[in-house]
C-alpha cells in the first residue's frame, strides 16, 4: 500500500483548487523527473508571463507542493517530496496544458516507461514490481517493500556494481499508483536506487525531451532474464 498520509477533506479540496489551473498543472507535470527548474523556464512551459508564473509559484508554495532552493541570486523550484509525486502521479494531472508532453493512451514511449519523480514507473515499473514480487525478491508488509539478498545476488550476476546493490537491502520502497496501469509501481528510497542502477548499467536510456525511459536492447534482455517483461 501506498504509505502517503491520507488527506483530509478540507486538504483534498485546496489541492484540487490548486490543480484545477491549468498553468499550476503544467509547472508540476514539468518538475516531476526530479529537476530543479528556474521561474522563467517555468513560466514558459506554463505559457504565462513572469507575474503570473510567480503568483502560481507562491501559490504552490505556500500549499505545500513545491520546494525552493536558492544558490546565490538564483532560485529553483522542485516538487517538495516524492510523497508529492505519487499524489501527482496517481491524480494523472488531467489538467496540464499543451505545452508538457502528458502521458495519455496515445503516448506509447510515455506508457511504457517514465520517471514518477525518480523511480520507474509505467508498463516496466509494474512489471518490475509485480515479477519480483511473485518471485520472491520482493517483500511487501505494513512498512513498505524490501529487496531480499537473492535479488541482490541476481543483480550482481546481471553486471550491477557489487557495493552498490548490497545497499539496496537496507533501503525501504513503497507501492505507488501508477495512473496508466491502476496497479502498483516500486517507489521510495528504494525505487529511486533501483532506477539509478538500470540508468547506470544502461538498461534504460533518459528520453531527451520529456521524462520518458527508453529501454536499450540489451537492458530488455537483461531484464527478461530477470522476470521482467513487457511487450514489444
Amino acid at each position: 500500500m501506498n504509505d502517503v498520509s491520507p488527506l483530509n477533506r478540507y486538504q483534498l479540496a485546496e489541492l484540487g483548487a490548486m490543480l484545477a489551473e491549468p498553468a499550476r498543472a503544467a509547472i508540476l507535470l514539468a518538475l516531476m523527473d526530479g529537476t530543479m527548474r528556474p521561474a522563467g523556464e517555468l513560466a514558459e512551459v506554463a505559457g504565462v508571463s513572469a507575474a503570473t508564473a510567480s503568483a502560481h509559484l507562491k501559490r504552490l508554495l505556500d500549499g505545500g507542493l513545491l520546494g525552493l532552493h536558492e544558490q546565490g541570486r538564483h532560485r529553483y523550484y522542485r516538487l517538495a517530496n516524492d510523497d508529492v509525486a505519487a499524489w501527482l502521479e496517481a491524480m494523472a494531472l488531467p489538467h496540464a496544458t499543451r505545452a508538457v508532453p502528458r502521458p495519455a493512451s496515445r503516448d506509447l514511449t510515455l506508457c511504457r516507461a517514465r520517471t514518477c519523480y525518480r523511480h520507474l514507473a509505467g508498463q516496466l515499473g509494474v512489471a518490475l514490481c509485480e515479477a519480483w514480487l511473485h518471485r520472491g525478491w520482493l517483500r511487501a508488509d505494513s512498512d513498505g517493500m524490501s529487496l531480499l539478498p537473492d535479488a541482490a545476488d541476481a543483480l550482481i550476476h546481471a553486471g550491477w556494481q557489487m557495493a552498490s546493490t548490497q545497499q539496496l537491502v537496507q533501503l525501504r520502497g513503497r507501492g505507488c499508483l501508477d495512473w496508466t496501469e491502476r496497479r502498483l509501481h516500486l517507489g521510495g528510497a528504494l525505487g529511486v536506487a533501483i532506477t539509478g542502477g538500470l540508468l547506470d548499467t544502461g538498461w534504460l536510456r533518459r528520453a531527451p525531451r520529456n521524462r520518458a525511459l527508453l529501454p536499450t536492447p540489451d537492458g530488455l534482455r537483461q531484464l527478461a532474464m530477470l522476470g521482467v517483461r513487457i511487450d514489444p
